[in-house]
């Protein structure tokens, strides 16, 4: 009801006749003539009564009402029914720099931001100092973990990782089928290593979470670090990762030299690894 005030007849594309209404916005009986459904059933939808609804008269109710993405999918979950995947609201989409301040604040410790297909936005310092992202490598986190020789070489839990990330990519998929985006990162990594051919056969499924990181750096040596992926609702087609040191190998304190100036001296040699 809150919803079907916010809208006028013009607005909706109804002649007002310059009549006075009682209430503002659209009347039950115009809602439901514009959404092609039955004014008894409209009325039944406001009330909340157990009724049949299906996907596609809620989205031209929706249409009708002029709900945005958070709105429309807060509909379906009152309806009863899975709502749609989540989409970026247009006022959300410069979102960028905000982001950037906040994986430039994680420092010294590295964090990036993927999107849908694995594809890396943006990365701060420590990310590249410690995982070895760089721009020449594709900048698809699937496919740099199964093709980039430098990662792998400083990787010790790379094969028992190595599950985890494919089981995490397989649920993305499921997430959004038929979605050539990723149909177009499977076809590459599979082009690309056997090793990602043989995990996807698996058929494991896991949600992302927290996975721990065993790295041997060429300056620093052993770290043990612990990567958090968290979903930003604003722009959920962006995933922050977030590498937290763990309490062994004194991992915070060699972080923290790395991104001091003599750490950053450091590595502007080239070293083995």
């Amino acid at each position: 009801m809150s919803r079907r005030a916010r809208v006028s007849p013009a607005e909706a594309g109804l002649p007002d006749g310059g009549a006075r209404r009682r209430t503002p916005g659209l009347r039950r009986e115009e809602v439901a003539v514009l959404a092609g459904v039955g004014a008894s059933w409209y009325q039944w939808l406001e009330q909340g009564r157990d009724i049949s609804v299906s996907a596609q008269v809620l989205d031209a109710v929706a249409r009708v009402l002029r709900l945005g993405g958070t709105e429309r999918r807060h509909l379906y979950v009152l309806a009863g029914l899975n709502p749609p995947a989540p989409e970026v609201a247009p006022d959300k989409r410069d979102m960028c720099e905000g982001l950037r301040r906040l994986i430039d604040t994680w420092m010294p410790y590295p964090a990036h931001i993927m999107d849908l297909y694995y594809n890396c936005v943006m990365y701060n310092d420590a990310a590249a100092v410690v995982l070895g992202m760089r721009p020449d490598i594709t900048q698809n986190c699937l496919v740099d973990f199964f093709t980039d020789p430098l990662y792998r070489a400083r990787s010790h839990s790379w094969e028992r990782n190595a599950r985890t990330v494919v089981a995490q990519f397989r649920a993305a998929c499921a997430a959004r089928p038929g979605d050539e985006g990723y149909q177009a990162v499977l076809d590459r990594v599979s082009r690309a290593s056997a090793e990602f051919t043989a995990l996807w056969e698996e058929w494991d499924v896991e949600e992302p979470g927290q996975v721990r990181k065993e790295l041997e750096h060429p300056l620093v040596g052993l770290l043990c670090v612990e990567s958090t992926a968290m979903k930003v609702p604003a722009r959920p087609d962006l995933t922050v990762v977030l590498h937290t040191p763990l309490d062994e190998a004194n991992t915070a304190a060699k972080l923290e030299w790395l991104a001091s100036p003599e750490g950053r001296r450091g590595a502007m040699y080239p070293v083995a690894g």
